[in-house]
């Protein structure tokens, strides 16, 4: 079955077997959660009050430290082309919470003893499946979001896909000391783990070719990247990965 809900700005799709649908209010209530904390959207947020220097980072609750954290070491891990701060320096976890609430449901249907499942969120997608005819995703082409540029098969340890880009929502990745336009409208990772895709494709894009290369050598990845004219750089394993037909 597939059930439908919108959260944390975009629509998540959740296609479960009809057996355990059970456990799709408690993703939900996952999502929820998450975004009542982390939202810059909703004034009543935990993040919106540190941001307002109404809290101090140092009392937030403990799964905001913990993930402002997790961006901090990510941050290192990719010599700063991601980052948790926004250019005026307010502290901005949207870059990795999305990605942790994709995580978090998974390991709830998991733990329903669900083997069959996809969370779909803005376009970040976590599969878990046993069976070998899995459905291909669509990747949209940046120049034209009515259209596909490919389709993957998400196999073996592989199960995560994330795109990041400014084709939808314009030039929203900080750069950094960066002012040029980002080399990359667009990048697809994909991953054993959905926060490192999550989290690598914002990273090439602030960080272009450079930070391309570095993932792809510090990183078991897939990578299917867009530059300004149209012009497509794909890792072997991406290209292996495309759906024929």
């Amino acid at each position: 079955m597939r059930h439908v809900v919108e959260t944390m700005g975009t629509v998540a799709s959740l296609e479960v077997p009809q057996a355990f649908a059970s456990a799709i209010p408690t993703v939900v209530a996952t999502f929820e959660e998450i975004e009542s904390r982390f939202s810059l959207y909703r004034p009543d947020s935990e993040l919106s009050r540190v941001a307002r220097g109404e809290m101090a980072l140092a009392d937030a609750s403990d799964p905001l430290i913990a993930t402002y954290v997790r961006a901090l070491a990510w941050r290192g891990r990719t010599g700063g082309a991601f980052t948790p701060h926004r250019p005026d320096g307010v502290v901005d976890l949207n870059g990795i919470v999305k990605a942790e609430a994709i995580e978090a449901a998974g390991i709830t249907l998991d733990s329903a003893g669900c083997t069959d499942w996809s969370i779909n969120v803005g376009g970040d997608i976590l599969v878990r499946s046993l069976r070998e005819d899995a459905a291909p995703i669509g990747i949209v082409d940046p120049q034209n979001r009515r259209s596909l540029l490919c389709s993957v098969v998400l196999h073996g340890s592989r199960r995560a896909l994330a795109t990041s880009g400014s084709a939808e929502r314009g030039d929203h990745v900080w750069l950094g000391s960066r002012r040029e336009p980002a080399e990359f409208v667009q990048v697809t990772v994909v991953a054993d783990d959905i926060v490192t895709a999550d989290v690598l494709a914002t990273a090439i894009v602030a960080g272009g070719r450079t930070s391309l290369d570095q993932a792809t050598e510090e990183w078991d990845i897939d990578v299917l990247a867009v530059d300004r004219s149209g012009a497509l750089v794909a890792t072997p394993g991406l290209r292996s990965a495309l759906a024929t037909a």
